[in-house]
């Protein structure tokens, strides 16, 4: 049983769950918008959130947390130099989810989520 466990498990063991977050993450970060399943936009969320919000330090510190969590160092790299300056004063919510309709093959709902 399940209950009161809020982490959702995505239909994969964890260390693939994880892998797939943390790639997504670096890809949020990249491109700055991605499409993809409502389920794991929810999901890697709040590691974007997260990468962001240590990125606004924008010390060494930060960049070495950014580098355990992140896989590509480009994603690391434009967190930290482009990102982190453009949100310094954002308190929060960096990250909007927008619905697009659902998937042809599975009827999957996919949504893009976006850096704000």
């Amino acid at each position: 049983m399940r209950h009161r466990n809020k982490n959702k498990i995505l239909d994969r063991k964890k260390a693939p769950r994880e892998l797939m977050l943390r790639n997504l993450a670096s890809s949020i970060l990249i491109y700055e918008k991605v499409k993809t399943t409502k389920a794991k936009a929810a999901v890697v969320r709040p590691l974007v959130e997260r990468a962001i919000t240590a990125a606004k330090a924008g010390d060494l510190n930060a960049r070495r947390g950014l580098i355990k969590v992140l896989l590509q160092k480009n994603a690391v790299k434009k967190a930290i130099e482009v990102l982190g300056v453009r949100y310094k004063s954002r308190p929060g919510g960096y990250t909007r989810i927008v619905k697009l309709g659902v998937r042809a093959g599975d009827g999957a709902e996919i949504v893009q989520i976006e850096l704000v």
